[in-house]
């Protein structure tokens, strides 16, 4: 199976990539179940699928931004200043760190579909000022990190716009900020290497059949299965994510993934790096054809 598409003209054409990226969100959430996750069967306390919705279209002009060529950092902070504008927090910040130079390598394709080629190109021309506007984005909600490391105190995301001035003094790029955060970051880890799982994700996606919805529900356990989500190692610890990563690859069809869906959520486990992933991958198959 390639996880690259034919060069060609798909239907983003038509529907546009910020409002493939937009469609991208929405389908992720309404994929069910995706255990451990808001979906349209499950909320969280104080996090329902009702936000969800609300952040991917308040998201929309940042991804418009994105699309019209806007650099990183400004199409971001703008993309999580509108998804945070409902009473949830943070439902997208991830997806948005894929989707974004998603739309943007899309546009430098001239439209085409995106390749690995052309989003490592997006990622890999970042600046310093990129930099500025994530780290600003984490003033906006509340993200789940791990600490960094011995002597990087001052580069802790954390600290927001605070640490703007330590980025500039040595002139860090957002690329190399998630070049060294790919070995703890999974996320960062798309960036560093090419998006190579969200293309697997969108090969999935692509070559199944069935609701679009259900289709990233199964793309969602696929890439459960593959590695230890970063989310749930952070808030758990390495033995549960490798827990809920080999339960993963045990589940072999949904009805089964519905039943443990309602443990993981009970449990308080959110594999939602994996959701981000999933995020991504739709948005390439949304890009290459697939429609809902």
């Amino acid at each position: 199976m390639s996880d690259e598409p034919s060069v060609g003209r798909g239907p983003e054409t038509e529907r546009g990539p910020a409002a493939n990226a937009e469609l991208a969100l929405l389908l992720e959430v309404a994929g069910t179940p995706k255990p451990g996750n808001v979906d349209r069967e499950r909320d969280f306390s104080g996090l329902h699928f009702e936000q969800f919705l609300a952040g991917a279209v308040g998201a929309r002009p940042g991804l418009e931004r994105a699309a019209d060529g806007v650099a990183f950092g400004e199409a971001f902070e703008t993309a999580v200043a509108g998804m945070s504008r409902q009473d949830g927090g943070n439902t997208q910040f991830g997806c948005l760190l894929l989707l974004v130079p998603l739309v943007a390598a899309t546009v430098r394709a001239d439209g085409e579909v995106p390749t690995r080629e052309t989003v490592r190109a997006v990622c890999r021309a970042t600046t310093v000022d990129d930099a500025a506007g994530f780290y600003r984005a984490f003033e906006l909600v509340d993200v789940a990190v791990t600490d960094p490391p011995a002597g990087m105190e001052p580069l802790d995301v954390r600290r927001g716009a605070a640490a703007v001035p330590t980025l500039r003094e040595r002139e860090v790029t957002l690329w190399d900020l998630m070049r060294d955060s790919a070995d703890h970051d999974a996320n960062a880890r798309e960036w560093a290497e090419g998006f190579p799982r969200t293309f697997r994700a969108a090969a999935r996606i692509e070559e199944d059949d069935g609701p679009v919805t259900d289709r990233a529900a199964r793309a969602f356990l696929d890439l459960l299965a593959e590695a230890p989500d970063t989310l749930v190692e952070t808030q758990h610890g390495t033995a549960v994510a490798e827990e809920v990563r080999t339960r993963a690859a045990e589940i072999d069809d949904l009805a089964a993934a519905r039943e443990w869906a309602d443990d993981l959520v009970d449990r308080g486990i959110n594999p939602g790096t994996t959701a981000d992933l999933t995020a991504a991958g739709l948005y390439v198959a949304l890009s290459r054809g697939v429609s809902p």
